[in-house]
C-alpha cells in the first residue's frame, strides 16, 4: 500500500523539485475516485458554495457544511493529503475561535490540514494553530471570501501589490503553514515567490512557476454550466456526458424500452401461486370497502 501523503510530504515534494498535484472534492464517490486517481492533496474547498450549492459566493458556507463535506471526502481517501478549507468568519475573530473551529475540522470531520485566506494579518493565527500541532495552508492572491473587497481579479500586477503578496508569502512562512496556494496571480509573480520559499506554492490560474497546482473538479470535467475559465483546462466533458445519459433514460421509459426481460427478475414456477395469493388480499379488501366506488386516495382513483 502507498504511503500515505503528509504535510511533511509536501515539503519534501518541493526539496526534490517534484510537482504536487490537488483536485477539490466534496462528497465520498469524487474523493475515492481523485485519490485512486493518485493526486497528493484533496481540498474540500468552500468552493462548494458555487459548484454543490450554486451560490454565487463563498461566504454562506457554514462549519457545519464545511464538516459534513471533509467527514464524506476523508472516509474515502487513502493516500492524498487531506485539507479543509476554514470557511467565512470562523477563524478571523480570534486565534481561540479558530483553534476551535480547526479542531472541529480535523476531529469531527477527518481533515488532515486546514486552509485559510490571508496573509500578515491573519499569520498570528497561523502561528497559533500551527503550535498545538495543526497543519496549515495559506491562500493568497484572489481570496474569494473577500470577493466583496477584491472582485474576481488577477492580483499583484502593480509593484506595490506584488511586494505585498511577497510580505504575505514570507509571513505565512515564517508562521509555520506548510504551503500557500497562488489563486489569479501574475505567472511572473508567482513564479518569484515561489522560488524564494520554502515551502512550495499551489497555484490556481497562476502560471507553471509554482511548485504545484490545483483545479476545481467540477470545472476540470465538465460539472458546470459556465464556460471554460481562463486558467481552468478541460480534461472531460461529464456534464454532457451525464446529460445525454438522462435523455436516453428518459426516452427509453416514455417508449417502454426500459426496463426490458434483462431488468427484471421472474417468479418462474411460483408465479401462478404468488399471484393467486395476491388476488386474495385485493378481493378481501374490496368486501372491506364495499366496493362502491369510493375515491381510494386523495388523488382519485376507485376500485
Amino acid at each position: 500500500m502507498a504511503k500515505r501523503m503528509t504535510a511533511r510530504g509536501f515539503l519534501e515534494r518541493k526539496e526534490r523539485g517534484e510537482k504536487i498535484a490537488m483536485l477539490t472534492a466534496y462528497d465520498y464517490p469524487t474523493a475515492r475516485l481523485v485519490d485512486a486517481a493518485g493526486v497528493d492533496g484533496v481540498l474540500i474547498g468552500d468552493s462548494l458554495g458555487n459548484v454543490v450549492q450554486g451560490r454565487t459566493t463563498t461566504l454562506p458556507v457554514s462549519l457545519e457544511e464545511m464538516t459534513y463535506h471533509t467527514s464524506m471526502v476523508s472516509r474515502a481517501v487513502e493516500k492524498a493529503l487531506v485539507v479543509a478549507d476554514m470557511p467565512f468568519l470562523t477563524y478571523q475573530v480570534s486565534a481561540e475561535e479558530a483553534l476551535r473551529n480547526a479542531g472541529r475540522l480535523m476531529q469531527e470531520g477527518g481533515a488532515q490540514a486546514i486552509k485559510l485566506e490571508g496573509g500578515v494579518d491573519i499569520a498570528p493565527t497561523v502561528r497559533r494553530l500551527v503550535q498545538i500541532g495543526i497543519p496549515v495552508m495559506g491562500h493568497i492572491g484572489l481570496t474569494p471570501q473577500s470577493v466583496h473587497a477584491l472582485g474576481h481579479r488577477v492580483q499583484g500586477r502593480t509593484a506595490q501589490a506584488a511586494a505585498r503578496l511577497m510580505e504575505d508569502a514570507f509571513a505565512l512562512e515564517a508562521a509555520g503553514a506548510f504551503g500557500i496556494v497562488l489563486e489569479l496571480v501574475p505567472d511572473e509573480v508567482a513564479t518569484e515567490i515561489s522560488s524564494r520559499l520554502h515551502i512550495p506554492t499551489i497555484g490556481i490560474g497562476s502560471g507553471a512557476g509554482c511548485d504545484g497546482q490545483v483545479l476545481v473538479l467540477h470545472d476540470m470535467v465538465g460539472l458546470d454550466e459556465g464556460g471554460v475559465l481562463k486558467h481552468t483546462r478541460r480534461y472531460a466533458e461529464v456534464g454532457q456526458a451525464i446529460r445525454g445519459a438522462a435523455e436516453t433514460y428518459a426516452q427509453e421509459v416514455r417508449a417502454g424500452t426500459f426496463p426490458s426481460a434483462e431488468h427484471a427478475t421472474s417468479l418462474g414456477a411460483a408465479g401462478a401461486e404468488v399471484l393467486a395469493a395476491m388476488r386474495q388480499v385485493e378481493k378481501r379488501h374490496a368486501i372491506q370497502e364495499g366496493d362502491d366506488g369510493t375515491e381510494i386516495n386523495p388523488y382519485g382513483g376507485a376500485r
